[in-house]
């Protein structure tokens, strides 16, 4: 049997099935494209239910992927054991109503014992204990010895979840070798001991079962098949752990590189850190490659998680600073000729690494201190739970995933209350939650409890002019029989024109009239399926049943869906310019501006930001149209329309294209034509949270506002610069010089006035037991001011303590400062001025000769300094 590379086993089955006329196609991302059920993709077959199911036709009734997979169920077991991982490949055939048992089970006999070669003699078979047609081709078809075809149980070679399509599987197995054995006579597959290693499963859907456990027939049987390729390398290669197969391997030698710790196959503690970030930078590096992104929810979460437990692995082995980063390179170099996104993507790659594993190195030091502090406090109070609130707070604050520090804890021999920590997490929740169905308008329970009699048909997307049948009247939580001139009130209507504020766009205003009765529309917004129009009446009186002439104003919904508009525009631009990773986060749209948070690791640039602008106005300049269409979510999608993550949809989406350019799904309102826009400039982009970036931007009319408003203000610096508009630059700089210049001046001043006074304040310092104590207050002075004046003293002085107070606006700051000969003798300044300070009202801390406090009350100055000598007395 020949040696092969994992690289060289990947290429050699594809090709094989290729020669079979199955359909090779590129692994599908690690991200889910339609199955709300799945995280992340962590089998060969998930991608393809759509096919197996019959929703979706597949390229080819025959196909062969090796698809890249996470699984994080285990990962307490991974770097603790020689084959789990977090991230593997998995190489699979399949037929989809094609061919059945016989060519599977033939062609894998065929590509493992005339393609790898693997010995016939170490080859054994299961079979399900029913599958007397598996069995006959493995004896009569293969030849396979029947001492070597194993019957299984229902547990074993079974494969069914719930109700649906399933049926039996048969698996091949490698025996190792009896020195992996237990000794048993009987020792064959299906026993517990390591000898012999199950590497493909060909499992044959040919049943469904129904809810009271009966099988029938599948009109169309299929064929899915998985081997775990690094098992199989492990096999090829002759290697017990998954660690040791060539580019794993090759990861792991860069992590030993950079810890300077050496690798013992498992034979050393450290091995298992070693093993960790091994593969925890596999995963990381191919989903970053996939656009995921860290986060505190979902498949961002997980990513966390495994970055952050990757980094604190590296802190055990001694590792200081960033590395991870760097290493991801051993990942890539390896793997990105099959997985080119991979090299596409590499430089992002390292720089969401690099980003993410510095934020936690600020932090990592500080909450390890907690967590210790913890497990101190534990074994002192005999218990073994941590506090479901502290973990949570180590999670909030510091950055800890609680799956992190239950591992640490674990590492201790100690829990953390899971059930306290998802209550804390929850409280958290409800205190940030807007319930937004129901601001606005005066929504609330109780109105929401009103029951109405018919639901509004919204009519603005054809018409800015509807005749409407008010259908209800109603204000502090009460249907009333009328509203009059004056009152303000609620309104519901059988059809309107007018916007409800959804999506992050802003509703309509406008009007409400017939010939008797005229309201002005302040807000509006919509509970299920009514829309609630808050108004001020200012003629008449309108009651329901009333006939009345609904008409927003124009000129506001206009510029509000040339926002909306350029919001899309925007989107796919910044997707154009910073990779697909980029996602809406959230949006507000007005009519005088917009504002869009997405999904991204670091500050765009200035350049990036120019290159996104230019493409949007680019964009407008080409007048294109945009069109609106009402279709199923399923066509949506194979049309390649954009949804917002985690947005719920129904069956019928309306589906907003912008040429070529821009397919997003989208209930708000637009123009008809990108030209409409008019024109549009980037105001700031910033980061509003951890991964989460904001851009402000307006448009068409709002440019020229803001245009207005940048002249009055040039306008009036010039004013107070005393400067015309084209010297303003200079005089501004002038003035920056010479206002340096008179900041230097004054601080020399404040310390020759301090050098000056410096004889007068050791003359005058209190003998308190040979001590001498040295109190002072200064006016306006800063604390830095107050050190330099305190080495002056020490540098020549001993026995000496000062206590000095500066007041600044109307603020006191405490300064402690001991000569080396009193540290010595056993006093202490950061424990001094904890009193010191309390006796105005502060408190603060510090080092053993010098320390800092911060206090509220100037007044309390002189009993401060009393405390200092009764301290020293």
């Amino acid at each position: 049997m020949e040696k092969l590379g994992l690289n060289e086993i990947r290429e050699l089955f594809l090709s094989f099935y290729e020669s079979k006329e199955h359909y090779r196609r590129q692994s599908f991302s690690l991200i889910p494209e339609k199955d709300k059920s799945l995280l992340i993709i962590n089998s060969g077959m998930a991608p393809l239910k759509p096919y197996f199911a019959g929703l979706e036709t597949p390229p080819s009734k025959r196909m062969t992927t090796c698809q890249k997979c996470i699984r994080t169920g285990d990962i307490e077991n991974v770097g603790y054991t020689s084959r789990h991982g977090t991230f593997f490949e998995m190489l699979g055939s399949f037929s989809f109503g094609d061919y059945f048992k016989e060519e599977s089970l033939t062609w894998g006999w065929e590509f493992i014992t005339k393609v790898l070669k693997m010995p016939t003699d170490k080859l054994w078979a299961t079979v399900y204990e029913n599958d007397d047609q598996a069995y006959d081709i493995w004896k009569n078809v293969i030849g396979m010895p029947e001492e070597r075809i194993v019957r299984l149980g229902k547990d074993d070679n079974f494969w069914e979840i719930g109700t649906g399509p399933c049926g039996p599987c048969s698996e091949i197995y490698y025996d190792r070798g009896e020195k992996y054995g237990c000794g048993s006579p009987d020792c064959k597959p299906g026993c517990e001991c390591d000898r012999y290693v199950e590497f493909w499963n060909h499992v044959f859907t040919q049943f469904s079962r129904d809810e009271e456990g009966n099988y029938t027939d599948l009109a169309h049987p299929n064929i899915d098949t998985g081997m775990g390729i690094e098992r199989l390398a492990c096999i090829m290669q002759g290697v017990d752990s998954i660690f040791d197969i060539d580019t794993i391997q090759y990861v792991l030698e860069g992590v030993v590189k950079v810890s300077g710790v050496e690798y013992r196959h498992g034979e050393a503690e450290t091995d298992v850190s070693i093993r960790i970030i091994t593969d925890h930078l596999r995963s990381m590096t191919f989903m970053i490659g996939d656009s995921i992104l860290p986060g505190n929810e979902g498949r961002g979460y997980v990513l966390r998680r495994l970055i952050r437990r990757a980094a604190r692995h590296g802190r055990l082995l001694g590792i200081e600073g960033p590395f991870l980063s760097d290493l991801c390179d051993r990942v890539i170099d390896v793997s990105g000729k099959a997985y080119p996104e991979l090299e596409e993507r590499r430089v992002m790659i390292k720089k969401v690494v690099s980003v993410e594993e510095e934020k936690f190195a600020s932090t990592i030091d500080q909450g390890m201190k907690i967590i210790n502090g913890h497990i101190d406090d534990l074994k002192a109070d005999g218990s073994t739970v941590l506090d479901g609130k502290k973990a949570f707070k180590l999670h909030d604050t510091y950055g800890f995933p609680i799956d992190l520090t239950r591992e640490i804890l674990e590492e201790s021999g100690f829990t953390v209350d899971l059930d306290g920590f998802r209550a804390a997490m929850e409280e958290q929740k409800i205190r940030s939650k807007v319930e937004q169905e129901m601001e606005g308008a005066g929504w609330d329970e109780a109105t929401a409890s009103i029951k109405f009699d018919k639901d509004t048909e919204f009519t603005g997307y054809d018409t800015m002019v509807q005749n409407s049948t008010v259908t209800a009247v109603f204000r502090d939580n009460e249907i009333i029989d009328s509203a009059a001139s004056g009152d303000t009130c609620l309104i519901a209507l059988d059809k309107t024109p007018f916007y409800a504020e959804s999506g992050g766009q802003a509703c309509d205003t406008g009007l409400i009239y017939n010939d008797d009765f005229a309201a002005e529309v302040m807000d509006v917004s919509k509970f299920q399926n009514i829309f609630a129009h808050k108004v001020v009446v200012n003629k008449g009186s309108v009651t329901a049943g009333s006939e009345v002439i609904c008409m927003p104003h124009a000129p506001t919904r206009n510029r509000t869906a040339a926002n909306h508009t350029a919001t899309h525009l925007l989107h796919k631009a910044l997707r154009e310019i910073l990779g697909d990773h980029v996602k809406q986060a959230g949006s507000s749209v007005t009519k005088d501006g917009l504002r869009f948070d997405f999904n991204h690791f670091q500050g765009m640039t200035d350049e990036e930001i120019k290159q996104v602008e230019n493409i949007v106005n680019d964009k407008i300049s080409h007048f294109i149209d945009v069109e609106t269409k009402v279709m199923p979510i399923e066509e949506a999608f194979d049309e390649g329309a954009t949804a917002l993550f985690g947005e719920k949809y129904g069956d019928t989406v309306r589906v907003v294209s912008i040429g070529n350019f821009s397919k997003e799904l989208c209930g708000g309102t637009h123009v008809k034509n990108s030209g409409q826009i008019g024109a549009f400039k980037i105001l700031s982009e910033a980061g509003i949270a951890s991964g989460v970036r904001r851009i402000e931007a307006v448009t068409g009319i709002g440019i020229l506002n803001k245009y207005i408003e940048d002249e009055s203000l040039i306008s009036h610096t010039a004013e107070a610069l005393k400067s015309n508009r084209d010297n303003m630059i200079d005089k501004s700089a002038s003035l920056v010089d010479e206002v340096k210049a008179l900041k230097k001046e004054i601080e020399e001043l404040k310390k020759a006035e301090m050098s000056k006074g410096l004889g007068n304040l050791i003359d005058e310092a209190a003998d308190i037991n040979g001590i001498r104590l040295i109190t002072k207050q200064f006016e306006d002075y800063n604390i830095n001011d107050l050190r330099g004046l305190s080495d002056q003293i020490k540098a020549d002085s001993k026995n000496a303590a000062m206590v000095f107070a500066a007041v600044t606006g109307g603020k006191v700051t405490f300064l402690v400062s001991l000569t080396d000969d009193l540290v010595e003798q056993g006093f202490h300044a950061g424990k001094m001025i904890k009193e010191i300070a309390a006796a105005a009202g502060g408190g603060g801390g510090g080092k053993a000769d010098i320390a800092q406090a911060g206090a509220k009350d100037p007044s309390k100055i002189a009993a401060a300094f009393d405390k200092a000598r009764e301290l020293l007395s």
